[in-house]
């Protein structure tokens, strides 16, 4: 009889000792997966607050390297103190979206030119479209220092870059760029070949 008791175990508890055998290299793939995939705040988040478990691994550096941008997708009404910590440790793990996304708060936004402009550096660096057209509007404008410091240039390097891959504001630039020689030797043939409204690998008439 004895034996039969310490056999004997609730649904609950069942389901507890399951979920802890599991290890920790398998949660951390299924979580990976979660923050790729999630649409919104709300989906990792709930997953967060579920277990002290689930809190320690999904804020292990590998899932938040993986996280989408629309996990730290908020509007600027709602942003607070603590999803700034989140931005920064994702980052801070790699990811590259949250590189670009905080660069640009920091440096539009908190005025924090220099580091702003180093996360978006990190971004566009991972061949991230949005951060080296960004950074090449802030070559263009001198953003954040004097008309001295506009580098065109550079300015169209990084333009160019984006439009490679696909950035259609990026593509639209690049033309008007070498239409009117701005920072670039002028090549009007090669400049109509972006026009504004030109969706990047469509032919255009000339």
């Amino acid at each position: 009889m004895s034996c039969r008791k310490r056999q004997k175990t609730s649904p609950d508890k069942t389901s507890d000792d399951f979920f802890d055998s599991l290890p920790d290299d398998l949660v951390l793939s299924i979580l990976c997966k979660l923050s790729s995939t999630a649409t919104s705040p709300s989906d990792f988040i709930s997953v967060l607050i579920t277990c002290k478990r689930l809190n320690s691994l999904g804020l292990h550096s590998l899932v938040l390297s993986k996280a989408s941008h629309k996990t730290f997708s908020v509007k600027a009404k709602n942003w607070c103190d603590s999803l700034h910590r989140f931005l920064k440790h994702c980052a801070d793990a790699g990811n590259i979206e949250a590189c670009y996304t905080l660069g640009m708060i920091r440096f539009y936004c908190l005025q924090n030119r220099g580091s702003g402009a180093s996360l978006m550096a990190k971004a566009a660096m991972n061949s991230h479209a949005p951060a080296l057209y960004s950074l090449a509007v802030i070559q263009f404008n001198g953003s954040g220092g004097t008309k001295n410091d506009k580098d065109l240039r550079a300015g169209v390097a990084l333009c160019a870059r984006a439009a490679f891959l696909g950035h259609i504001d990026a593509l639209r630039e690049l033309g008007h760029c070498l239409q009117d020689g701005y920072g670039v030797k002028q090549n009007v043939t090669e400049g109509r070949r972006h026009p504004p409204a030109a969706p990047v690998g469509l032919p255009v008439d000339e």
